[in-house]
Order: structure tokens, then C-alpha cells, then sequence
């Protein structure tokens, strides 16, 4: 599930939940939305793993 994905990401990193959404989908209310039985598309679920994925590529690089 997505949401837990997400809630996990979140605890290891220390990541506010909206800058996540802003800076994952561009929309600060992502995860109160999927707390509250947003169902995302394919294409949002992508874009969300991708970022969670190369987020610590991208910390490390910098």
C-alpha cells in the first residue's frame, strides 16, 4: 500500500508531510488526502515511488 510506503518514508527521514507531497507530487495535501481514502492513479503512484526512491541519491549527491 502506497500510504504505508509513504508513512515509513516519512518517519526514517523526518520529512514535514507536506513538503513531502510538494515536493513528490506537487501538492502539499497528498497525504492528509490519502490518510482520508484518496485512491491515487498509476501515474501518481509512479511519480511518488520514483521520488522516495532517488531521494536518497539526490540528498547524497548534494
Amino acid at each position: 500500500m502506497l500510504l504505508r510506503r509513504i508513512e515509513k518514508f516519512i518517519e526514517n527521514t523526518g520529512m514535514p508531510v507536506t513538503k513531502f507531497g510538494r515536493l513528490a507530487a506537487h501538492d502539499p495535501r497528498l497525504i492528509g488526502d490519502l490518510r482520508n481514502g484518496r485512491e491515487p492513479r498509476s501515474a501518481m503512484v509512479r511519480r511518488v515511488e520514483h521520488f522516495m526512491n532517488t531521494f536518497a541519491e539526490n540528498v547524497h549527491a548534494a
